[in-house]
């Protein structure tokens, strides 16, 4: 998929809403799914569960931020799912490098990653 984008908003219920989306570019159409995040603890700690297939949970770590809250460098619950969240459709190549490192160091393969086209 590219242009694909992630929206959150908190629930009623305390939960997060997940509402992620993107270009097939295989099938030429777009698709979404929606989906339900909670913490799995303190509130103030940027680890999550999220689940879009209910009641089957998936990890959410926020392992690195910019300064500016622009840019997130997320990890899953193992070494297959990691990903470099942007509220913008680049990222700028110092904070990329630092976020690949940071990936590097925890034990991904850096090498893996899918770069999305955002045109």
């Amino acid at each position: 998929m590219n242009n694909v984008t992630a929206e959150y908003s908190q629930n009623d219920d305390g939960s997060i809403r997940v509402e992620n989306g993107g270009f097939n570019y295989v099938k030429h159409q777009w698709k979404s799914a929606t989906g339900k995040a909670k913490f799995r603890g303190d509130e103030q700690t940027a680890a999550l569960k999220v689940s879009f297939f209910g009641p089957f949970y998936s990890g959410y770590n926020v392992v690195d931020i910019d300064d500016d809250y622009q840019y997130a460098l997320v990890a899953g619950k193992n070494l297959d799912y990691l990903w470099i969240l942007s509220r913008k459709p680049s990222i700028p190549d110092d904070i990329r490098q630092r976020f690949l490192e940071k990936a590097r160091e925890i034990g991904y393969d850096t090498s893996r990653l899918i770069w999305v086209e955002h045109d």
